[in-house]
């Protein structure tokens, strides 16, 4: 049986950070045959969202949207001044979205990134509140602009708080808002998820996007993921969205130090994304 999905590309395999210029990059992106580009949201104020617009509409490409949440966007902070600014980027990125006709804002929107700490069960516990607060507000501010959220859990080198669908959906369920959705990334499922099918069947019809790379970050087809796994735990729930390819250039320093890539993973991101594409294209088809 194969899969009916869409493929995409994040531009940070090439570049950091997406500013009006990035567009450059999507006659390449459409050349090679991908239907979607993921557009990562570090500063809202480097887009032009008319001409990002226009150029996705030249190239035939829809966008997804990610944001990007470092130590100044961080919703279970014990400064209340840290959830205001993660407010007012969240809801620049709604704008975006709005703007380019994208359905959601995906990311690890509960805390900062990098934020991986032990804690005592009382301030895991507060911080868990804090962040289902918080996520419920953001529900709402999506929802008024008919959007919805897809929260992404992460390894737990890069935070405490969600690491796996079962954390994932927990979260959702605490926030009790149509509007909270999930985004699996492959990357850090090879690293937290002893059963990758389960874990998708967890996520269910919750589950509005997948991202995906090898298990050491690099191009799809060459590493050690159960790729067999993937595949019947999205045709279990008839998952029809995008799988998309998310990884980074060694070539941006602030960004591979951000994600730890200290070596280049492939001889050029061109073929990155050629090649990750054609055999993504095989594996939903066989």
């Amino acid at each position: 049986m194969s899969l009916q999905v869409k493929f995409g590309v994040s531009t940070w395999l090439w570049t950091s950070p997406f500013s009006t210029e990035t567009v450059s990059l999507f006659p390449k992106i459409k050349e090679m045959g991908y239907d979607m580009v993921e557009i990562p949201v570090e500063d809202p104020s480097l887009l032009d969202t008319k001409v990002v617009k226009a150029a996705l509409i030249e190239n035939g490409l829809k966008p997804i949207i990610c944001g990007a949440f470092g130590t100044s966007r961080d919703l279970t902070h014990d400064d209340p001044s840290y959830h205001k600014n993660s407010f007012d980027y969240i809801q620049a990125c709604f704008e975006i979205c709005e703007q380019l006709n994208a359905g959601f804002l995906a990311g690890p929107m509960y805390s900062a990134v990098g934020k991986a700490r032990l804690v005592s069960p009382e301030q895991k516990k507060i911080e868990w509140e804090r962040a289902v607060k918080n996520l419920r507000k953001v529900c709402t501010m999506a929802q008024e602009k008919g959007l919805k959220i897809a929260l992404e859990p992460l390894n737990r080198f890069e935070t405490d708080l969600i690491n796996t669908a079962e954390d994932v959906m927990q979260l959702i369920r605490d926030i009790d808002h149509p509007a909270a959705n999930v985004i699996l990334d492959g990357f850090h499922m090879n690293i937290e998820e002893p059963d990758i099918e389960r874990a998708i069947r967890l996520a269910g019809d919750k589950l509005i996007h997948v991202q995906v790379s090898e298990n050491y970050r690099g191009t799809p087809g060459t590493g050690q993921t159960r790729w067999d796994a993937y595949k019947r735990g999205l045709e279990a729930i008839n998952y029809t969205g995008a799988v998309s390819i998310e990884s980074f250039t060694p070539a941006i320093k602030e960004l591979a130090g951000a994600v730890c890539i200290w070596r280049p993973l492939v001889p050029s991101q061109d073929g990155f994304a050629k090649e990750g594409l054609q055999f993504l294209k095989k594996w939903a088809a066989e």
